[in-house]
């Protein structure tokens, strides 16, 4: 069972700017709490019981969210706000740690996963890009599906999602005989980055949830400078596909590119409504704008 899971943290988020010059994009809220908690909630739902930040300097604010603040904690005791209280205490279960370790260079995304290799040790483990939420509300996520599956199957996982044949271009696609159906994994031959539109292989692009075997540290280490030069994690998996099967799990849920400003918004405006203390609100402020 995949117990740790690593997010990559580190970067300058310059899709976000001017925001992200002195907040870290993961901690810009979508509604009443910082985009990253979404995702370290979606990760603690799917059985993780490890997380492991890949940060930067300028990221100590992420570490500090999920830290304990016993002045704030005293404060709101004794002005007797449970509510809040409760909301800043429960972020995680107390059987959920949360370690960091720095990325001293920022050389490419399987170059930070590779920096987690000490704290991943001898087991299998999750990748989730914080830039991406994941909305899914089956008792089951896609996450918890993936891993079910890289448990029965032993098989790495790569989360993908249908998009417009027109948009395949802005996007890694995979390369697949036949189309899984949603919630379920299939083969895939390779990952082909942002095709020309009309020549992509299918239309089911990578979304940044993967259930990767421990065995691609390895390939990491040994992993040349790609695109970017930066030592990428998409050349890694092609690496793996040499000698093992990599799947292709089409996902249930919706995504929301929270590193653009129009993926943000758009997750303001999904979890907004879908909000229990203010969704009814939030929808009726929406119908009073007329627009």
């Amino acid at each position: 069972m995949i117990k740790k899971a690593v997010l990559p943290v580190a970067g300058f988020g310059t899709r976000f700017l001017p925001a992200s010059k002195s907040i870290p994009k993961e901690m810009v809220t979508v509604v009443d709490r910082p985009a990253i908690e979404y995702v370290v909630k979606e990760a603690v739902a799917a059985g993780i019981e490890q997380i492991i930040l890949v940060t930067h300097a300028s990221k100590a604010s992420i570490e500090n969210y999920f830290d304990r603040n016993f002045e704030l904690e005293t404060t709101l005791e004794q002005k007797k706000k449970f509510e809040l209280l409760k909301s800043i205490t429960d972020i995680l279960p107390q059987h959920v740690s949360v370690v960091s370790v720095r990325q001293p260079q920022p050389l490419g995304l399987g170059h930070a996963v590779l920096c987690a290799k000490d704290i991943v040790g001898n087991d299998d483990f999750a990748v989730l890009l914080p830039d991406v939420l994941v909305k899914d509300e089956s008792a089951q996520n896609d996450l918890a599906n993936m891993i079910a599956r890289f448990d029965t199957s032993s098989m790495a996982q790569i989360m993908v999602e249908a998009v417009p044949d027109h948009l395949t271009d802005q996007y890694g696609i995979v390369d697949v005989s036949t189309s899984p159906a949603e919630g379920q994994s299939v083969v895939m031959q390779g990952i082909v980055e942002k095709p020309k539109v009309g020549t992509a292989p299918s239309n089911l692009s990578v979304v940044g949830r993967y259930v990767l075997p421990v065995k691609i540290m390895q390939l990491l280490e040994q992993t040349p400078k790609g695109a970017g030069n930066e030592i990428q994690l998409t050349d890694a998996i092609a690496m793996l596909q040499k000698t093992d099967a990599v799947e292709a799990y089409r996902m249930k849920g919706q995504t929301f590119d929270c590193g653009s400003k129009i993926g943000y918004l758009k997750a303001v405006l999904h979890y907004g409504l879908s909000h229990a203390e203010l969704g009814n609100d939030f929808r009726a402020l929406i119908k009073d704008l007329d627009i």
